[in-house]
C-alpha cells in the first residue's frame, strides 16, 4: 500500500510495466516498442486494455500512420490506426469539433477495415461499439436491434453480439454500451442504463469486471445529479448501494489477480465500499491500488467535478478514514 499521507499518482498503465514502457516511446514518435508488445499480447482482455491506452496517447500524434506506412499489412497496426481513429472522433464529439462527421465515418471506415484484417479479434467490434453513441437519432439500424432480454432497450446489441463472440464478457465492449444507453436512453433516470448494468452483471461469471456495472451507473446518477443535494449521499449507504459494493469485492475482486484489475474498477469498488461504510473491505481496495489512483468517481464528490486538485483530497480523506479500520 502506499505509505501514510502519499499523494497518488494517475499512471492510464498503471501496474503495467511494460504498457508503461512503450508509452515513453510512443511519446517519442517510436513505434517499434508498440509492435513489439503487442506481438507479445496473447490475452484478449490484455490487449483490449493496451490497445486503448495506446490509442489514448497516440491520437494526438502520427506514430500509428507512420507504424501503418511502414507495414501496410501488419494486423496491429491495422487494429491500432482503427483505435486510433475513433478516439479522435470521440474527442470531437465532446468537443463539439465541425468536423466530427468527417471523423466519425473515417474511423467507421478503419474499424470495417480491422474486422476483416483481424476476424478472431474483438477490438474492431469494441470500437464499432464505441461509436454508436455518436449515432444521436439511431438512424444506422446496425444500432437500434431488438435487444436479447425482455426490458431491454434496442440498441448495437448486435455489434455488443460480435465482440462478445470473440472474448466473452468483454469488458469496454459492456461499458460502450453502457455510454451508449446513458447518451440514448429514453428516461431521464438513467433507468434503462440501470437495468441493462443489472442484466449485464447477472448473467456474467465470478471474476468478471461485469459485476461492477451498477456502481458506475450509481456514479453516473451521482454526476449528474451534480452532487449538490446532500441526501443523495444517503445512496451509498443504502442497502441495494451496500449489496451492489459487496458483490463487486467478492464476485469480481476476490477472483482476479492484480494485473486483470483496471485502475479506473478498483477505485470505483473502493469508493463504494468506503461510501457505503465498509471500512475494513475498501482498504483491501485501496491496498490494491498501491500509489495509484483515477479522478473519476472521485472528482464527483467535489463541487467542482472538473477540479484534480480537490478530487484528490477526497481521496486521501478516504483512504485515511479507512486506514484505522
Amino acid at each position: 500500500m502506499a505509505r501514510e499521507g502519499a499523494r497518488p499518482a494517475y499512471d492510464p498503465a498503471g501496474h503495467d510495466t511494460a504498457l508503461r514502457a512503450t508509452l515513453q516511446e510512443l511519446r517519442t514518435g517510436r513505434w517499434m516498442s508498440m509492435r513489439r508488445l503487442l506481438t507479445e499480447t496473447t490475452a484478449w482482455w490484455q490487449w483490449t486494455r493496451r490497445t486503448q491506452v495506446l490509442a489514448t496517447a497516440a491520437a494526438g500524434t502520427d506514430v500509428v500512420r507512420t507504424w501503418l506506412e511502414e507495414e501496410p499489412h501488419s494486423v496491429p497496426a491495422t487494429v491500432m490506426h482503427a483505435r486510433v481513429c475513433v478516439e479522435r472522433a470521440l474527442r470531437a464529439h465532446r468537443e463539439g469539433h465541425p468536423h466530427t462527421l468527417d471523423l466519425w465515418h473515417e474511423a467507421w471506415r478503419a474499424s470495417h477495415t480491422a474486422t476483416r484484417a483481424a476476424p478472431p479479434d474483438p477490438v474492431p467490434w469494441v470500437c464499432l461499439m464505441a461509436l454508436a453513441r455518436l449515432d444521436r437519432e439511431r438512424q444506422w439500424a446496425e444500432h437500434r436491434v431488438a435487444p436479447p432480454g425482455p426490458m431491454l432497450p434496442p440498441g448495437p446489441w448486435g455489434l455488443l453480439a460480435e465482440a462478445d463472440k470473440r472474448d466473452p464478457y468483454n469488458r469496454e465492449a459492456h461499458h460502450r454500451m453502457l455510454q451508449f444507453l446513458y447518451e440514448h436512453g429514453t428516461s431521464g433516470r438513467l433507468a434503462e442504463a440501470a437495468g441493462y448494468a443489472h442484466w449485464a452483471a447477472d448473467t456474467a461469471p465470478p471474476g468478471s469486471a461485469l459485476h461492477l456495472l451498477p456502481l458506475y451507473v450509481r456514479v453516473e446518477r451521482y454526476r449528474r445529479s451534480g452532487g449538490r443535494d446532500a441526501a443523495l449521499d444517503l445512496h451509498w449507504v443504502a442497502e441495494d448501494a451496500t449489496r451492489e459494493a459487496q458483490r463487486a469485492l467478492y464476485a469480481w475482486f476476490e477472483q482476479t489477480f492484480t494485473a486483470e484489475r483496471s485502475l479506473l474498477d478498483l477505485n470505483h469498488v473502493a469508493h463504494a465500499l468506503w461510501g457505503a461504510l465498509q471500512f475494513t473491505d475498501a482498504t483491501r481496495l485501496f491496498e490494491a491500488l498501491g500509489p495509484y489512483w483515477t479522478p473519476q468517481p472521485w472528482a464527483y464528490r467535489t463541487p467542482d467535478q472538473g477540479d484534480t486538485a480537490q478530487a484528490v483530497e477526497i481521496f486521501l480523506q478516504a483512504r485515511a478514514r479507512c486506514r484505522p479500520a
